[in-house]
């Protein structure tokens, strides 16, 4: 009887070919037993049908001593931003325990183009997340997280959910600014579609994050196959075949997304106080949110009408530094992003507000020194608000990151607003462009605008989201203004 050989091809075989039957067979991850396409999967990204960027995500399980998941995420968007060509590359790799709730175990994160160069390595234990900060020219950063609570079932919820049938709740690391955020998966009605001229049945399910606010609905095949991932009505993920997905339509941004208005704006509108009366349609129920200065009335149908003023803060209600009211901590924390304990951050905050006590004229003056000594540059752009201070160029996002990180350093609570402003550009169509802004808290909150160099936000600014996340992206392209009044 001769004995079984043990050659290098045969023992590459046996895991490469037995894979899916050990996976059953052994206490694996359901994230590993789930259907999906060798090789990963290539998406083209596109905005209001325009191709904007490509997504590449993959699932490989790699076999050891202990067997581990290694999920790759890779985002590309490309177009034109004003007159520069705006390009970014994100990139994730995440390692996770192959076991049923393996714990993430670490993290590599690559990002390249606009917003800047960094890369951060993050080894993650249950006692807590250190991460590896490095950027060109500058020293390493040694930051240190709570533990994250992340699984691996958390890398891909939508597989692990239609294969359960049931919803999946859990966690995600962002891999922007380090926090955690609840994430869940429900699974959603199946729908038969005509792909190449062949019916198949469709599995849906919607993802929800509690950071983006933003359901997206992917179709997935029986066979594992992800067809589109839907980002609100406008933004989809449409599977294509790597080569044509890295293909890209040169769009114009600006252009694209904005709001033409059937007239422009009565004279007077950005006088202080002042005011000014949109009726609208495309407005969900959850971006019409009542505040001192943003008024909504339902009429027929889907329009809403919209009344927008430009009030300054009561001056009863203000106050003086430091300001240490507990339910206001989260807009003084320091964060990735807002570096507002930045020993230089600090120092420019202190040297701009000087002996002034009252919290509004240290917050003007602060909205001042940024408008006035930032230069106005799209396409120059930086997602760190130390990297704003160092090169003082960018647009309006650059401007309300640094105005926001100077009055957190400050000692005054602030925050970014995302929304539209009215401009009239070269092509003279009256039109509402997207905008981000800031808020402070000075005894009430007020809206600010460093990039116009405005103490109150006049009123054509129109707020429908804050902190610069995903959530305002199903406004874009189904917002419309019907009337100016």
């Amino acid at each position: 009887m001769t004995r079984p050989t043990r050659s290098p091809w045969r023992a590459l075989w046996l895991a490469l070919v037995l894979l899916p039957a050990l996976a059953f067979a052994q206490p694996y991850s359901d994230a590993l037993k789930a259907r999906r396409p060798a090789g990963g999967e290539w998406f083209g990204l596109y905005l209001m049908n325009q191709k904007i960027g490509y997504v590449f995500s993959d699932l490989t399980f790699v076999v050891g001593s202990k067997d581990k998941l290694v999920a790759t995420n890779q985002l590309v968007f490309k177009a034109n931003v004003g007159n520069r060509v705006a390009q970014r590359n994100h990139k994730e790799l995440r390692v996770y325990e192959a076991k049923p709730n393996g714990r993430l175990l670490s993290f590599h994160i690559e990002d390249h183009g606009d917003g800047g160069d960094q890369v951060m390595d993050g080894t993650c234990t249950p006692q807590g997340m250190t991460v590896v900060r490095k950027r060109p020219h500058l020293p390493d950063e040694v930051l240190h997280r709570p533990p994250s609570r992340e699984t691996v079932e958390d890398a891909d919820q939508v597989r692990v959910a239609l294969l359960r049938g049931k919803t999946v709740q859990g966690q995600t690391t962002d891999g922007s600014d380090l926090e955690s955020y609840g994430l869940s998966t429900t699974v959603g009605p199946t729908e038969e579609r005509l792909l190449g001229g062949v019916k198949v049945r469709l599995q849906q399910a919607v993802s929800i994050s509690q950071r983006e606010k933003v359901p997206t609905t992917a179709f997935v095949t029986q066979s594992g196959e992800t067809v589109e991932i839907d980002f609100g009505k406008m933004m989809q993920a449409r599977a294509e075949p790597k080569e044509v997905a890295q293909k890209l339509d040169q769009v114009e941004v600006f252009g694209l997304t904005r709001v033409v208005l059937p007239k422009a704006p009565p004279d007077g509108v950005r006088r202080i106080p002042g005011k000014l009366k949109l009726v609208v349609t495309g407005l969900e129920a959850r971006f019409q949110k009542e505040s001192y200065r943003q008024k909504f009335q339902p009429l027929d149908g889907a329009r809403v009408a919209v009344t927008l003023l430009g009030t300054p803060p009561d001056a009863k209600k203000l106050v003086s530094l430091p300001i240490s009211d507990p339910a206001l901590s989260d807009y003084l924390k320091a964060t990735l992003a807002v570096e507002s304990n930045d020993p230089k951050l600090r120092a420019t905050a202190k040297r701009i507000v000087g002996k002034e006590k009252r919290a509004y004229e240290a917050a003007k003056k602060i909205v001042a020194w940024v408008g006035d000594h930032m230069e106005s540059d799209y396409g120059v752009s930086a997602d760190r608000a130390t990297d704003v201070l160092r090169q003082m160029k960018g647009d309006c996002t650059e401007h309300a990151l640094l105005s926001e990180a100077l009055l957190r350093a400050a000692g005054i609570p602030a925050r970014r607003v995302d929304g539209l402003i009215y401009v009239m550009n070269s092509d003279g169509v009256p039109a509402l462009y997207w905008h981000e802004w800031v808020e402070a808290y000075v005894g009430e909150w007020t809206q600010m605008d460093p990039t116009f160099r405005e103490p109150v936000a006049d009123a054509t600014h129109f707020a429908v989201g804050e902190e610069g996340n995903a959530e305002i992206t199903p406004l874009i392209g189904t917002l419309k203004v019907l009337e100016v009044r």
